[in-house]
């Protein structure tokens, strides 16, 4: 934004040499510049809508990504309960099984 606010000033002292009197300037220079001006306001504004979308793009991923993360750390508190519950079941089975043999 400070390069179009310099371009503007610019523009702006070249318009006072013209009204000054200024003869090495012609009007025809004057309108490119500020075509130039006009573009490079229309390519700022272009590049700031493409920031902002990257902007929303890259927060929506943050989102999804911690998502998947809640995900996998349920799934992994799920898988680890089903590992304790397995654990505890086999030893069960192992004690019954000690238990008919010792008879």
């Amino acid at each position: 934004m400070n390069t179009k606010l310099a371009i503007k000033a610019g523009v702006a002292a070249l318009a006072l040499m013209m009204a000054a009197g200024c003869s090495s300037v012609a009007k025809k220079d004057f309108d490119a510049l500020s075509a130039k001006v006009d573009q490079l306001t229309r390519d700022t504004a272009s590049a700031k809508s493409a920031a902002d979308a990257a902007s929303a793009a890259s927060s929506e991923a943050g989102q999804k990504a911690a998502a998947a993360q809640s995900t996998a750390n349920q799934a992994l508190n799920a898988a680890n309960q089903s590992q304790a519950c397995c654990d505890a079941t086999n030893e069960k089975i192992d004690r019954m099984f000690k238990r008919s043999q010792a008879k």
